[in-house]
């Protein structure tokens, strides 16, 4: 009766990945500002939106430009994909918590300051030849 219970194996397939991801969590810099620079490589090649990365001038280009190498470090790690083949298929950037601080102003007042966060998540896909 157990023979009869055994199952088969089945042949292994052959993974598809569809989409690699990074994520870096509790960026100390705004959503907002953060977008203008995401909005510069989505779609693009991951060579060409490293040197766009590279020669901007924002302070947001950094931090995207190490998720985007994590993203590819991942796909070559964990999934044996080459880097060379990959574009940006999605990059967004998410509101994380807000910090918020008071500062003394006039007349006994106390004026809030928002220490804004975010959280960007780069996916990363191979390009679709025909």
């Amino acid at each position: 009766m157990a023979d009869k219970k055994k199952k088969e194996k089945e042949p292994e397939k052959e993974e598809s990945v569809e989409a690699v991801t990074a994520t870096a969590r509790y960026v100390r810099i705004s959503a907002r500002k953060m977008r203008l620079v995401a909005d510069i490589v989505r779609g693009k090649q991951i060579a060409d939106a490293q040197a766009a990365l590279t020669f901007s001038t924002r302070a947001a280009a950094r931090v995207i430009s190490k998720v985007v190498a994590s993203a590819v470090a991942n796909a070559e790690n964990n999934h044996d994909l080459s880097g060379d083949d990959l574009f940006i298929s999605s990059i967004y950037v998410n509101e994380g918590p807000t910090l918020k601080r008071y500062r003394p102003r006039a007349m006994g007042r106390a004026g809030q300051i928002r220490k804004r966060s975010s959280h960007v998540t780069v996916t990363l896909a191979p390009r679709k030849e025909g």
